[in-house]
């Protein structure tokens, strides 16, 4: 195979890195997002929405969240910024456990929108879209690696404010003094 055959078959390759869950596969979805969403005129559109737990409540036959939405990626996990478009209850039959499915962690839903419930957000009455998810996908927590003889972790590269210096790693590692 020669270079150009490689470099016209890397973006393939690339892309093909960067997927969906299989459990959130299996669309078309409704382009509606949920403060749109706030009236009965989308009952029973299929959607796929993702954000973070505000509140999870197990009750006897399903357990349902309170969840603050935000714009998925590519992958259909929820992006992690401030932009918001509203909030949206979720209830999917069985157990889940509020301690896993914890207030902040990610999830993407995917269901029909079944109508709206209003509840008390603070003083203010908020109308929710509600969902009967047929999937809860909790995204996995990202959990820093500390790096050798420190205290500072380090996310995707990011090696602490004393990587190259004469008190960090990389001179303990090949005996070099302190100075």
């Amino acid at each position: 195979m020669n270079h150009w055959t490689f470099l016209s078959l890397l973006p393939i390759v690339v892309a093909g890195c960067a997927t969906v869950p299989k459990p959130l596969t299996g669309g078309p979805f409704s382009e509606v997002i949920p403060s749109v969403a706030q009236n009965d005129h989308f009952v029973g559109q299929r959607i796929r929405w993702g954000g973070n737990i505000a509140n999870t409540e197990p009750g006897k036959n399903e357990t349902c969240f309170e969840i603050v939405s935000h714009p998925l990626d590519s992958n259909a996990k929820p992006l992690e910024t401030d932009i918001t478009w509203g909030r949206f209850i979720a209830c999917a039959p069985n157990f889940y456990d509020p301690e896993v499915y914890a207030k902040g962690r990610e999830v993407t839903v995917i269901g029909n929108i079944q109508g709206t419930t209003v509840r008390k957000l603070g003083e203010y009455e908020y109308r929710y879209p509600q969902i009967n998810a047929e999937t809860i996908y909790l995204w996995p927590k990202l959990i820093p690696y500390p790096y050798y003889g420190s205290q500072y972790p380090y996310y995707n590269g990011y090696y602490g404010p004393y990587w190259n210096s004469p008190w960090g790693p990389w001179h303990r590692r090949f005996g070099m003094p302190y100075y």
